[in-house]
């Protein structure tokens, strides 16, 4: 899969067949989505383009809007739709300018002047352009002067992707991640930098990579333990994560989120790391000494790795 970010370098693609949207979580409804435009593909020839945006629309449209929980980061998107045999991956910065582009501009010197495209493939819901005037009876009337077809993906569908969207984050909320996992068709994932914290883990003998989740909308699960695993630099490890605010520790303000990654000892500061969040271990609790913490974080071993036989790959 070739991923562009921007649309200023993109090469000649053969029969381009295009399908836009966020794809927030690629869950199991968006991936019916990725099927048929590769088999629409395969039909003629061509080859399957994902377009997608970064930031999420909403972010710049409604930029006071503190209710918009991402499932997925457009780091995690990239990794999660390598796994699908798409041709191209198309990131396009979405822009107040952007934003403000009428209808038209949006058919002829975006769609057609960048992409040529054979077929598009949109919801029936699909809008776009200023004050969202675009809609997919709209694209269907360039349909012949831009040469291309328009394939509808029926309201079922859509309305299923949008209530799929909407128990996934429940379920996270609810620490249900296996029950997430089964509705998206992969873990729950968290990427980002790890950056130096209290060095705490270390005195109890369980250090820690301390993750910073850049995108401020992402959503991260409820506070508590999890058994998980890490990918760093392609290597997969099993791991114990905490989300919380380290109520037993005086002094520190803020949640935390930390991974304990099993048998692995190497410096890591700097580097971006992908988690995925398997179930849930317990709720985090306040100890009234550190010693009680450090008995409660070898059960948490246990548990988590009891829990992460059902996981394992050998």
């Amino acid at each position: 899969m070739k991923v562009y970010r921007g649309t200023e370098d993109l090469p000649s693609i053969e029969k381009p067949v295009i399908t836009i949207g966020s794809f927030d979580g690629l869950h199991l409804g968006h991936q019916t989505i990725l099927e048929r435009i590769k088999e629409e593909a395969f039909q003629i020839g061509g080859e399957t383009v994902v377009l997608t945006f970064d930031p999420h629309p909403r972010q710049i449209i409604y930029p006071k809007d503190q209710e918009l929980r991402l499932l997925s980061t457009v780091e995690e998107k990239i990794e999660l739709f390598k796994e699908f045999n798409i041709d191209h991956l198309v990131i396009v910065e979405f822009t107040i300018a952007f934003s403000q582009i009428s209808a038209d501009e949006y058919i002829e010197n975006f769609l057609i002047k960048k992409f040529h495209p054979s077929k598009i493939i949109i919801g029936y819901d699909h809008k776009f352009g200023l004050n969202r005037k675009g809609d997919i009876d709209y694209l269907k009337w360039f349909q012949e002067k831009g040469n291309f077809e328009v394939i509808e993906i029926p309201k079922q569908e859509i309305d299923e992707i949008t209530i799929s969207s909407t128990k996934i984050r429940k379920a996270i909320q609810n620490k249900e991640m296996s029950k997430a996992a089964r509705l998206m068709g992969h873990p729950y994932q968290l990427f980002g930098k790890v950056i130096h914290g209290e060095h705490i883990g270390h005195t109890l003998g369980f250090p820690t990579a301390n993750l910073f989740v850049e995108n401020k909308h992402k959503l991260i699960p409820t506070f508590g333990i999890y058994a998980a695993h890490v990918k760093v630099e392609e290597r997969k490890f099993e791991a114990m994560l905490y989300i919380g605010d380290r109520p037993t520790l005086k002094n520190v303000d803020g949640r935390s989120i930390e991974i304990n990654i099993f048998d692995f000892n190497e410096n890591i500061y700097g580097q971006f790391i992908q988690i995925e969040v398997l179930e849930h271990v317990r709720d985090d609790i306040k100890f009234e000494h550190l010693e009680q913490l450090k008995l409660q974080l070898q059960q948490d071993k246990r548990d988590s790795l009891e829990i992460l036989k059902k996981y394992s790959t050998t």
